[in-house]
């Protein structure tokens, strides 16, 4: 089985990640695409309350695509969620052998040489990068290539203020439980 991680703090999930993870299956032919909504990511500061929120918002996203699966390894450890030791977990859960694929921005491919211990992971990854506005995206010795999908200018931000642009299931559950008010 070919799988590919899209790791991410989906605050809230969109339709722009799920065309993503659709394209990558279409044009990559993973049998699997598992999502990882990060409890706490390091470079970022979010409300640790939203965590199992942020979880239940993939999970109900998701759950229409036999494809896509959703881990909570990082809700789990309940700490910093810190890529490495994700990658290292799913490497060893899917005995993955060769580098494991991996869906990412290239908002945050342009940050990667800042994640913690970034040579250990650039050795056990292939990142898929998708266009997320202007970006020069090079970057020298890490194992990626560009997605040739169009930019879709869907933001987590937006999202949060207005509460459009997201799959229906999410919008009903970020009012049921008056999320981002």
């Amino acid at each position: 089985m070919t799988i590919c991680i899209f790791p991410g703090t989906f605050n809230p999930i969109h339709e722009a990640h799920l065309k993503m993870a659709e394209f990558a299956v279409l044009n990559y032919g993973f049998d699997k695409i598992i999502f990882i909504p990060s409890y706490m990511p390091p470079h970022k500061e979010l409300n640790k309350n939203l965590a199992k929120h942020r979880l239940n918002m993939v999970k109900l996203a998701t759950a229409k695509n036999s494809k896509f699966e959703v881990s909570d390894i990082e809700y789990k450890q309940e700490g910093k969620s810190y890529t490495l030791i994700t990658v290292k977990e799913i490497i060893k859960q899917y005995n993955v052998s060769g580098k494991l694929n991996f869906i990412i921005g290239t908002d945050a491919f342009d940050k990667i040489d800042t994640w913690y211990h970034a040579d250990e992971l650039r050795e056990l990854v292939h990142f898929i990068v998708f266009p997320r506005g202007i970006s020069s995206c090079t970057k020298d010795g890490w194992d990626y290539e560009i997605a040739p999908m169009s930019f879709i200018d869907i933001s987590s931000t937006d999202i949060r203020k207005k509460h459009n642009d997201t799959i229906k299931e999410v919008k009903d559950y970020i009012e049921r439980h008056e999320l981002y008010i």
